[in-house]
């Protein structure tokens, strides 16, 4: 087991349904790998009040302006194409 004690902080439009099952799979789907993270949800017009302590930024829409973390856009964990990609991409990404 891998615990990076990171966090990743998702990204949708209302921090309501979407970011809620964003989350959840992720952390589900990293759990199922041996890797432990905590996650945390917002708008993403709240993202700037949020990166406190943040490793990754998870979204399911395009944002822009730089943060000072890696941001990734996906919606595999609503649509079920490319996660285990996406997977791969976010563990990739928090062991850097």
């Amino acid at each position: 087991m891998t615990e990076l004690k990171k966090t990743i902080l998702v990204a949708c439009g209302t921090a309501i349904a979407t970011s809620t099952v964003m989350a959840v799979g992720i952390e589900e789907a990293l759990r199922e790998r041996g890797v432990y993270v905590q996650t945390r949800q917002c708008k993403t017009s709240e993202i700037k009040a949020h990166l406190e302590g943040v490793d990754l930024i998870v979204t399911t829409t395009s944002i822009t302006g730089d943060f000072g973390v890696p941001i990734i856009r996906s919606l595999a964990f609503l649509t079920g194409i490319g996660k285990p990609q996406l997977i791969d991409d976010i563990i990739a990404t928090l062991k850097k």
